[in-house]
């Protein structure tokens, strides 16, 4: 492996770890009212639609980013949707 391949792997693991901050800070404020829904599922449904490519593809850093960064993303559409507030006398 090339320094220039290693050092874009550690970066396909390191980026999408900056999500975890963006799901402490939506649970400790219990809202993710300043999100929008229309930006989370337009990125969430792109990721969705590459990870079949990301388990066929040879290229380690693509696989490696594509996997890791659906998985927590995924975890930012939970907390997204899990404290999102409901109009007032939905349950």
């Amino acid at each position: 492996m090339n320094p220039f391949e290693l050092l874009a792997l550690v970066a396909s693991v390191v980026m999408p770890l900056w999500n975890i901050p963006l799901i402490v800070k939506i649970v400790e404020r219990k809202s993710s009212d300043d999100l929008s829904q229309y930006w989370l599922w337009g990125v969430w449904t792109c990721m969705l639609l590459m990870v079949p490519w990301a388990f066929m593809t040879t290229d380690k850093v693509l696989r490696v980013f594509s996997i890791i960064n659906f998985i927590l993303f995924s975890g930012v559409a939970v907390a997204v949707m899990k404290y999102r507030k409901r109009p007032n006398g939905s349950s």
